[in-house]
């Protein structure tokens, strides 16, 4: 049982029993207690179905200590908590998907450092171990490039099936990975950090986990996924829903039968994509509420043939170059331009690589189409067509038709999606003109009607890129919280480092180019990266690293000024963070990946130009 204050969780069926609590309570601070997936955890009221994966609860505000409130003698009794450390290590890390992962072997393995993973899950993954939901799979490219790129003996020994890997192959491949090199005895499993604070004196960060063990490292490293924290909507009424309820997110480790039973699926991004042609497989019926129509492209998934893999691991090397100098793409791009060909010809070449499948009609069709306003209606204007050619109802075609700049938000590889609103037992309810006004015990109510339901999946997305860390919401120097720095923008230089938050380092944070890179590459470089900054600063015999303040600001105005340059920022989508309410909208990832790691070796090379280092202190000189 937690200590008194911090109030009773709320357990239901689930793998291992795991708690969850999902929701903000506006009346308290955010860096109250938090629960094991970093919710504030206060009184509750259990109200759901005991079987719901998502425990939405009445809220009972009672047993609130002063320990809600981070004041100056809260503050000082913590630090005397965390006094004690039972753990010292030269680096801890947070979080074991691709990038903890890797970070853990570099700097165990390839530095000899002494290393400490925590994670919450039970076993590695990052996202991956929380999004089991039907249908999850990787977006292009995928096999066998999605995966580690360091090694040729790991590319070598790894037999990848399909070209568009799915959920469970990747976890088998990173329980691999953690198995092949040890890295397994040295990760806490189960476990979160419910607070980070950096000993000024000490130089060294200290944090504490929800089972009041403490630990501290010179370096803490931040590999805590960019897409993580659940986007929970707030309908009205949405805890009246008394039915089974998942959030892709967070599914359930055992399998959710929908034989039977009739679903309703709120959300079309990526994971509604992938999961509704799965759900619709076997319920009775499924009911689609479409916040925002997408562009959905053609996965084209298939068995990897062994002649296909053989010639890529022939070719590794230059597949890997490739990747390191194309943006994350394996391949050589066309560098076709549109007013070259006749309309008749472009049609040709949307149509050519409709049929090929995978992301090649953004990125191999025509120079620009990211940026010239035109071509990009062109390309949009194909994939609408294309849409209305599968779906055979009007009125449902016409409800699928995206009206923003296609390719700015994120692009879906779907197996069917389309195709699956030409069953008889799926409908489609569009939002935007016909809005969830309430849920009932087992209904959903809109405007113009009421949808009888037995399942409630939430494909609502994340908070995405920020989230992870503002929940992890490290305290910096003089006790300074991120929530309390991020406040207005998410200020940061390379978005790999953070003033007034020294030894701190993040993998594909906001600036870095995470989402828009292949991410195990990104996360490689990234950490090769952050363990030469290590190498030198102890060389140098120095105690701290963090930003200046002025590099901060200049690495923003250069994140904005390359988004503004294309048609990204003119949508409202989670790079924009539009799709949280009261997020600053800034545009969080860098565009030009493979120029964005030319530039961090450009800032080591310069003597880490934009960094600040302090000598070691006294204090810990002696320790």
């Amino acid at each position: 049982m937690p200590k008194k204050g911090n109030v009773a969780w709320i357990e239901f069926y689930g793998t291992a029993k795991q708690s969850y609590r999902f929701g903000k309570i506006p009346e308290i601070s955010s860096r109250d207690p938090r629960g094991p997936d970093g919710e504030v955890i206060i009184g509750a009221q259990f109200i759901g179905s005991f079987r719901t994966v998502l425990c939405r609860c009445r809220v009972v505000v009672e047993q609130v200590m002063a320990c809600c409130t981070l004041d100056g003698q809260v503050a000082a009794k913590q630090d005397e908590d965390m006094a004690g450390c039972t753990g010292q290590y030269d680096a801890i890390i947070i979080g074991s998907g691709f990038g903890g992962l890797y970070a853990l072997y570099h700097l165990r393995d390839k530095m000899g450092l002494s290393v400490r993973a925590f994670d919450g899950a039970g076993g590695v993954g990052g996202t991956w171990w929380y999004n089991r939901y039907p249908g999850a799979r990787v977006d292009a490219p995928s096999s066998p490039f999605y995966a580690y790129t360091f090694s040729k003996e790991l590319v070598d020994e790894w037999e990848w099936t399909e070209t568009q890997t799915s959920q469970a192959s990747v976890r088998a491949y990173l329980e691999h990975f953690a198995a092949r090199f040890d890295l397994v005895k040295d990760i806490q499993f189960g476990t979160w950090v419910t607070d980070a604070r950096y000993d000024e004196a000490a130089q060294r960060w200290k944090i504490k986990t929800d089972n009041d063990e403490t630990a501290s490292a010179q370096f803490l490293i931040c590999a805590v996924g960019a897409l993580f924290v659940p986007n929970m909507p707030d309908y009205p009424g949405i805890n009246d829903f008394v039915g089974e309820c998942y959030h892709t997110g967070r599914w359930p480790h055992e399998k959710v039968s929908f034989k039977g039973k009739r679903v309703g699926v709120i959300g079309t991004g990526s994971s509604g994509i992938q999961s509704i042609p799965e759900i619709a497989k076997e319920a009775e019926h499924v009911t689609v509420f479409q916040r925002t129509p997408q562009y959905s492209l053609p996965a084209r998934n298939r068995p990897l043939t062994k002649a296909e893999l053989a010639r890529f691991r022939e070719d590794w090397d230059d597949l890997r170059t490739s990747m390191r100098r194309r943006g994350g793409w394996p391949f050589k791009t066309n560098r076709r331009r549109a007013s070259d060909y006749t309309p008749e010809e472009r049609h040709a070449v949307y149509e050519e690589l409709w049929e090929q499948g995978g992301i090649h009609l953004a990125i191999n069709s025509f120079v620009g189409v990211m940026a010239d306003t035109e071509l990009n209606e062109e390309v949009g204007g194909f994939v609408r067509g294309k849409i209305r050619e599968i779906v055979q109802d009007r009125e449902t075609a016409d409800k699928l038709m995206p009206d923003y700049h296609f390719g700015t938000k994120r692009l879906i590889l779907d197996n069917g999606y389309f195709e699956t609103y030409n069953r008889e037992n799926v409908t489609l309810v569009d939002l935007r003109e016909d809005p969830i006004e309430a849920f009932t015990p087992s209904s959903v109510r809109t405007k113009n009607g009421e949808h009888p339901i037995d399942i409630l999946v939430l494909a609502t997305g994340f908070d995405a890129v920020s989230g992870s860390m503002l929940k992890l919401n490290p305290k910096g120097r003089a006790g300074v919280s991120l929530e309390q720095k991020w406040r207005e923008r998410f200020e940061n230089y390379l978005g790999v480092t953070i003033a007034g938050f020294p030894n701190l380092f993040m993998i594909h944070g906001p600036g870095a180019p995470g989402v828009f890179f292949t991410m195990p590459l990104g996360g490689e470089l990234t950490t090769a990266w952050i363990g030469d900054c290590i190498r030198h600063l102890r060389e140098q015999n120095l105690g701290s690293v963090e930003a200046t303040e002025d590099a901060e600001a200049s690495w923003d105005r250069e994140i904005s000024e390359i988004a503004d340059r294309t048609l990204y920022p003119r949508t409202n989508s989670w790079y924009m963070g539009a799709n949280i309410p009261g997020k600053p909208r800034q545009f969080l990832g860098h565009l030009r990946g493979s120029q964005y790691f030319d530039r961090l070796l450009e800032v080591a090379e310069a003597g880490y130009e934009g960094l600040v280092f302090e000598p070691v202190c006294d204090e810990t000189a002696s320790t």
